[in-house]
C-alpha cells in the first residue's frame, strides 16, 4: 500500500526532521571564512588571502598566494576555494567577502549556469568566465554547510583589511 510503513519503517514529522538536522548541524565545526582578493592591473599580477578561524575555539590559520597574470575576480575567487581546502571535513562556514561577484554567482547565479551547462546570456550560449574555479567552488559548496556575507571593502573591518594587506603583499612577489 502507498503510504504506508510496514513496522520497520517510520514515519519522521516535521519537528523530528528539525531535530535530525539540528544534530547534524551540531555535528558540523563552525568556522569563519574571510577572504580577499586584489589585482595590480586587470589583467596582471594578483593576490588572494583567507583567514579561517574556528568559532569554538578563535585558532585562526591566515594562508595567502598569487599568480604573475591573473584578474581580480580570479583572485576574489580562489581566496574563497583555498580557505574551503583547508577544511579537513564537512563544516558549517560563515563567508565574509567583499566581492559581489562571488556572492552574487554564489547566490544567484551558479544554478542557473549549471542548468545551462555552465553557459551564461541571455541565449544560454556565452562561456562561463573562469568556469573551472566556479566549478570547483561548487563542489567543496556540496561539501560544505555555506552562509554567505557582504563586506564593504576598505570599511575598517579588520579581518577583510587584513586579508587586503596579505593579497597586497602576495602581489609584490610577483612584480
Amino acid at each position: 500500500m502507498k503510504g504506508r510503513g510496514n513496522g520497520a519503517q517510520q514515519a519522521m514529522s516535521k519537528k523530528d526532521g528539525e531535530v535530525a538536522e539540528a544534530k547534524e548541524n551540531e555535528s558540523k565545526p563552525s568556522v569563519e571564512l574571510f577572504t580577499d582578493g586584489a589585482c595590480s592591473g586587470n589583467p596582471g599580477p594578483g593576490g588572494w588571502a583567507f583567514i579561517l578561524r574556528h568559532s569554538a575555539t578563535g585558532k585562526e590559520i591566515e594562508r595567502f598566494g598569487g599568480e604573475a597574470i591573473t584578474t581580480n575576480n580570479r583572485m576574489e575567487l580562489t581566496a574563497v576555494i583555498e580557505g574551503l581546502r583547508t577544511l579537513k571535513k564537512p563544516s558549517r562556514v560563515e563567508v565574509y567577502a567583499d566581492s559581489q561577484y562571488v556572492l552574487k554567482g554564489l547566490n544567484e547565479w551558479m544554478e542557473g549556469w549549471k542548468k545551462r551547462g555552465w553557459k551564461r546570456g541571455k541565449r544560454g550560449k556565452e562561456p562561463v568566465m573562469n568556469v573551472e574555479l566556479w566549478q570547483e567552488l561548487d563542489r567543496l559548496r556540496a561539501e560544505h554547510e555555506l552562509v554567505l556575507h557582504w563586506v564593504r571593502g576598505h570599511t575598517g573591518h579588520s579581518e577583510n583589511e587584513r586579508c587586503d594587506e596579505l593579497a597586497v603583499e602576495a602581489i609584490a612577489r610577483y612584480r
